[in-house]
């Protein structure tokens, strides 16, 4: 039996299909568990604030009865922000994820989303912080586009480059090791160098400075 602590999630959706089928792709996952779940975001503010079950990842739905995925996250972050938020939508739009970047969730991907991508949201929340779908992106670049302003050019290294690069892909810090050939700690070093340099103090406002500087481009 494997003696690695496991990571624990709470689910939230008004519809128990849902919750089903995000267990079931956790089913045999030796990294992540589910401490707990709700139908509502009352029921998980109750649960949450009692401070009787562990939680390292909430993953909430935006639309619900009663209080929204986005109240609860608010609710949450005041609470305890090192408590990690996935929000799981089937919104697709710039106005929902701008309101759930304002909330500071820490990522954000669709409910058509398979095992594999909802798996590596996870561990890109945990491994670099954040984790938005390329389906997202797009969205916060529309959303930044419009109140973009002039600032001073950021000069970054070509590895620099490289690496923001590959973060824009939804690489995590390890597979952009492997991609580049370099250390883990090598990626990690450029991240907070880039993280410096950029006046970045989250995955989010990287995308948003990338998308200033042209780093990410919309077809």
């Amino acid at each position: 039996m494997s003696s690695m602590k496991k990571i624990s999630l709470y689910l939230v959706d008004d519809h128990l299909i849902v919750l089903d089928g995000i267990k079931s792709m956790l089913l045999g996952q030796e990294k992540y568990e589910v401490s707990g779940q709700a139908q509502s975001a009352e029921e998980a503010w109750t649960a949450i604030n009692s401070g009787k079950i562990k939680v390292d990842i909430l993953i909430t739905d935006i639309s619900m009865s009663g209080k929204s995925g986005i109240d609860l996250c608010l609710q949450i972050k005041a609470l305890n922000c090192s408590i990690k938020v996935l929000i799981l939508s089937m919104y697709n739009n710039v106005e929902y994820v701008r309101r759930a970047i304002d909330c500071e969730a820490d990522g954000y991907i669709l409910k058509n989303t398979g095992k594999a991508g909802f798996l590596k949201a996870l561990d890109g929340i945990m491994e670099d912080g954040a984790y938005f779908s390329h389906e997202i992106i797009p969205l916060i670049y529309k959303d930044e586009k419009s109140k973009a302003k002039k600032e001073d050019k950021v000069q970054l290294t070509q590895r620099e480059k490289e690496v923001l690069n590959l973060i824009l892909q939804e690489m995590t810090s390890i597979e952009i090791a492997d991609k580049l050939f370099i250390s883990k700690q090598t990626v990690d070093t450029h991240r907070l160098n880039i993280m410096a340099k950029t006046s970045c103090k989250s995955i989010v406002a990287l995308i948003k400075f990338a998308i200033r500087e042209g780093y990410y481009k919309v077809d």
